[in-house]
């Protein structure tokens, strides 16, 4: 239950922050006062220690880490100061890779049990998205982030409309690659199907598409423009993302290239959109379908 609460404050706290208010709030507290960014790793850290107590398990070497882990995107930052910057620098990008290549290689795993493992993965990937906002939506603030409300009804329909598009694409690849299986009949009860569009959407969609979409995909537009050539790079490093995971074996290249694809219209979808919530959304829609149908 315990564990349960920490994931649903982390999830809120990422939900609080499409406010436009706190975030304006946010970006002038840490404008003018740039040193109280260095809170955030120590912040962080307490949250994650919290969180390691819980699960028993709690170390002094796994702390150390997570406080370097925290404190190395913040200080590409802080040493470029506080802007509202027209182009995204190396050190932002340098700061994006130190946010996620930890997570995605599971650093410091050795030194939690397995039965932990899940649940301490999930909380430091909340960590890095509150982070990642936090530096890039307030202290080095970026056009075309996208973390806000949706501003438009095309918001609503652009997700449902890319998923009529590459839902039947992703389904004769995945098919033909052996990725995926025939198509059957979903045997879970429709409340379980339900309630998994809600658990998808806050703990798999968003924050990959605030990785992925709103952080690396918006800084390459910012650097490199909005071409097809961005959009393929930026489908392509989130399918790339995907060659550690299973079931197949490593490096799995069948999820790759369906990662790839899926990404090419998560991508497209977000730039036309206003918001990175219907990125998400269709994120969500692809992930639900594959989990219950194929």
């Amino acid at each position: 239950m315990r564990q349960t609460a920490f994931l649903v404050v982390l999830v809120a706290a990422i939900f609080s922050l499409l406010a436009a208010g706190l975030q304006c709030r946010m970006q002038t507290l840490l404008h003018r006062r740039p040193a109280s960014l260095w809170i955030a790793p120590a912040l962080f850290t307490g949250v994650f220690a919290a969180a390691a107590w819980v699960a028993g398990a709690c170390s002094l070497p796994l702390v150390l880490l997570v406080l370097a882990y925290t404190a190395a995107p913040v200080l590409c930052a802080f040493v470029q100061g506080p802007a509202s910057a027209p182009r995204p620098s190396a050190l932002d990008f340098l700061g994006i890779l130190t946010l996620w290549l930890p997570i995605e290689f599971a650093a410091g795993a050795r030194f939690v049990s397995r039965g932990a493992q899940g649940f301490l993965h999930s909380v430091a990937y909340g960590i890095a998205i509150l982070l990642g906002l936090v530096l890039w939506t307030g202290f080095r603030r970026f056009d075309g982030m996208k973390y806000n409300l949706p501003r438009m009804a095309r918001d609503f329909w652009l997700p449902l409309a890319g998923f009529a598009l590459v839902a039947p694409v992703l389904a004769a690849v995945g098919m033909a690659i052996g990725f995926l299986p025939p198509p059957h009949l979903p045997v879970q009860s429709a409340g379980r199907m339900a309630a998994a569009v809600g658990l998808i959407y806050a703990g798999t969609a968003l924050p990959e598409e605030i990785l992925f979409r709103s952080l690396i995909q918006n800084l390459l537009m910012q650097r490199f423009g909005a071409g097809t050539r961005t959009l393929l790079a930026a489908a392509f490093v989130f399918g790339c993302a995907h060659l550690d995971n299973g079931p197949q074996p490593l490096p799995n290249w069948r999820y790759m290239i369906l990662a790839t694809i899926a990404g090419v219209a998560y991508g497209k979808v977000f730039q036309k959109a206003s918001t990175v919530l219907s990125s998400a959304g269709l994120h969500m829609l692809v992930d639900w379908t594959k989990h219950f149908f194929f």
